[in-house]
Formats: C-alpha cells, sequence, structure tokens
C-alpha cells in the first residue's frame, strides 16, 4: 500500500538553547529541524499533539506547512525522554516526490498462530523487525508482512523469502535471518526405579556347615570343655 502525505503545522523558530526548550515543551510544543534538499536548514516547533497523530497517520511522507510553504519530508530522527518516553525532538529531511529514498519499514508477521510448529508448542522469535527499503516517498509502505502461518517446527526464515511491495526494494542481504521456530523441548521420563530384593539368611535356612551352634556340653573346636563337664 502507498503512503499518503499527512499535513503537519509548523511554525518558525528563532530562539534556541536548553531553557528555551524546556519552556516550548512546557507549553506542549515540541521543537525540530527541516534539512536536506536545496534549501537551507529551518528551526521550527510543532503542537505536540498534531505532531502525535501526524506520525501515528499511515504514510512516511509529511507535507510540512512552513512560514507560508508547504514541503514534503519524512522523519529522519526522533529523540523521546528516556523515561516517559515522549518526544523531545524531531528531525525532518526534505525529499522530492519523484526521487527514490531509502527508509526502514516495520516487518510483520501475520498467522503466526496457525503456524504447525506453534501449534505443536514451538516458539517463534521474530530476528529482524526492521526492514531497509528504497522506494518512491509516495510508494514507501507503512510495513511489509510476511505470512508465517505454514511454518514448521526449526524452520528458519531469511529475507529471501520475503516479498516486498510494488516498486519496492529490499536493501538488506537476502540471507539475513527473519524469524526462527524453535522446537518445543522434549522432557524425557524418569527411568523406573528397580527394586532391590535383599536376601535374607537364617529363617528357614540351614547355616553354612562349620557355622552351626556347638552342641550342648561340647565346647567350640579347639578349646576345652569347662571343668568338671568331661566325661
Amino acid at each position: 500500500m502507498a503512503s499518503r502525505a499527512t499535513r503537519l503545522n509548523a511554525t518558525p523558530r528563532t530562539t534556541s538553547g536548553s531553557r528555551a526548550m524546556r519552556r516550548l515543551r512546557h507549553e506542549g510544543r515540541v521543537p525540530g529541524v527541516l534539512y536536506g534538499g536545496a534549501g537551507e536548514a529551518v528551526a521550527f516547533d510543532v503542537d505536540t499533539r498534531e505532531l502525535r497523530h501526524a506520525l501515528h497517520a499511515t504514510g512516511a511522507v509529511l507535507e510540512v506547512a512552513l512560514d507560508g510553504e508547504t514541503t514534503p519530508a519524512v522523519l529522519k530522527d526522533t529523540q523521546r525522554h528516556p523515561v516517559r518516553g515522549e518526544t523531545m525532538h524531531i528531525d525532518l529531511l526534505r525529499v522530492r516526490l519523484d526521487e527514490a529514498i531509502q527508509a526502514p519499514v516495520l516487518l510483520d508477521l501475520v498467522g503466526v498462530e496457525e503456524a504447525p510448529g506453534v501449534v505443536e508448542g514451538g516458539i517463534l522469535e521474530q530476528v529482524t523487525r526492521e526492514l531497509n527499503v528504497e522506494a518512491l516517498p509516495t510508494d514507501i509502505p507503512e510495513s511489509i508482512t510476511f505470512d508465517a502461518s505454514g511454518l514448521e517446527a526449526g524452520a528458519t526464515v531469511t529475507l529471501a523469502e520475503v516479498t516486498a511491495p510494488p516498486k519496492v526494494k529490499l536493501l538488506d542481504d537476502p540471507e539475513t535471518v527473519v524469524a526462527t521456530i524453535v522446537a518445543p523441548r522434549i522432557e524425557e521420563e524418569p527411568e523406573p526405579e528397580i527394586e532391590t530384593e535383599t536376601e535374607l539368611v537364617g529363617e528357614g535356612e540351614e547355616a553354612p556347615e562349620g557355622e552351626g551352634e556347638a552342641a550342648e556340653g561340647e565346647a567350640p573346636e579347639g578349646e576345652a570343655a569347662p571343668e568338671g563337664e568331661s566325661e
């Protein structure tokens, strides 16, 4: 699906410095810079809520309305707060709609739950989540999908198996691993315990020769009979 341009209203910015940036953010504005192409770099600020909606809209191209002119641009970089995650600063790059650009695109795996390898208890691990592509700005898709519903346990998917949309060129190595299905572990059943019978000697059995009790009145071999008990 080709991208659709989203309008973003920006205001030229003349202030700079950390104190001025904090004041802008406190007022609900996000500072940024527009550069590239034949024009000079221009500092601006935009409404935080409008920027959020523009970046979440389908399409990579932004129609930046700045100082009475509208310029097509793409998001080049975003700085976010390390804790709150809110956007602190953005960089926009001017583009021409008739010239191809390179951009990262999300890779979306679909049909994972139906994959035989997953049904059998395997785990799908997505190794690559972004793909680098080249296309005209209006042809860059929001994401590229791959149907994983036929993957067996132990399967490995490379980029060569991913089909790009029309007019979009994949730039990464075709041998790049995209996803794998780790086969389920088979737990070995413990071996049955072998009962050991202990042979008891004595009850109901004759003692070995020479180990019986001495007869009454007889001394064991090698010993004299007690006095008065001899014949």
